[in-house]
């Protein structure tokens, strides 16, 4: 086995072939995306309400922590528009949607966890449909104005089919806003703590090529997520990443050309680098 995966025995993930595995961690391709129907319907049912269990059903008193980042990163990047139908991929109970509900018409919600659940958010309709291990979404062709997919891509094994569904999805001048970790997460063959047994992050050359390939344009590509900002949680009120302050200087310290670009790190220092990726994507 190589220093790449760390002598790792496959327990977890049997017929796991270690040079493929090996290529994952060196950012060279992502792993699960090339998987038969029968490992993706095997990875869908674990995964599953995973998320919900961890966030909510744990105990833990549940609030979305990311609107200073999203308004920094996305939303402040949209055309000044109302937006009639919104898509959101795994939006939990829908709180990204907030700092900009007065633009929005209908939600739509493709979600897994029956534990998740709202009619209205602030007099917005909201509906939510169960998404399928295919990755089939049961829209119609250019039904969204906008959709938002954060942080949510990298609990799928076939991202890229995923990613085409939901530019098929997405309007003529749509737009749609993603953010994932670019990152290994760590060995994700072995247990990591506060983390699903399947989540990968996803190279960020593979995650541009894909939403290029699924035909969107890329107005903006933002690095964000740096490790060293959550240490700022101390000297705040809340979670990080909802202070503006935080994420100005999340953002500088991402904007920094010194960082190491490795997907998995083998040193600490390698792991001092922008842990995620945030697109804006237009649909021409």
């Amino acid at each position: 086995m190589s220093d790449l995966d760390g002598g790792v025995a496959d327990h977890r993930f049997p017929g796991v072939d270690d040079a493929d595995v090996a290529a994952c961690l060196r950012g060279e391709k992502l792993y699960g995306d090339d998987f038969a129907a029968d490992r993706i319907a095997a990875w869908f049912e674990e995964e599953e309400g995973a998320y919900f269990r961890l966030s909510v059903a744990g105990g833990g008193e549940y609030r979305y922590g990311y609107h200073a980042l999203n308004r920094a990163c996305g939303f402040r990047h949209l055309p000044a528009r109302r937006f009639a139908s919104v898509l959101g991929f795994g939006s939990a109970f829908g709180d990204e949607m907030l700092p900009i509900i007065d633009r929005i018409g209908h939600i739509s919600i493709v979600e897994p966890g029956s534990g998740f659940g709202v009619r209205h958010m602030n007099g917005v309709p909201v509906t939510y449909t169960k998404p399928q291990p295919s990755g089939r979404l049961p829209f119609a062709d250019g039904a969204f104005d906008l959709i938002l997919c954060l942080g949510v891509l990298h609990h799928i094994p076939n991202v890229s089919a995923v990613v085409r569904e939901l530019s098929r999805c997405a309007g003529t001048g749509g737009y749609a806003l993603i953010r994932e970790p670019i990152i290994s997460m760590g060995d994700w063959r072995r247990p990591r703590p506060g983390l699903t047994r399947h989540e990968r992050g996803i190279p960020k050359p593979i995650l541009r090529a894909m939403v290029e390939r699924a035909g969107f344009t890329v107005v903006r590509e933002q690095e964000c997520m740096f490790p060293l900002t959550r240490r700022l949680r101390p000297f705040l009120q809340g979670p990080v990443f909802n202070s503006p302050l935080a994420v100005a200087i999340d953002r500088a310290l991402c904007a920094l050309p010194i960082w190491s670009r490795r997907y998995h790190p083998t040193s600490f220092l390698q792991k001092l680098r922008p842990a995620a990726v945030y697109y804006v994507l237009r649909k021409d």
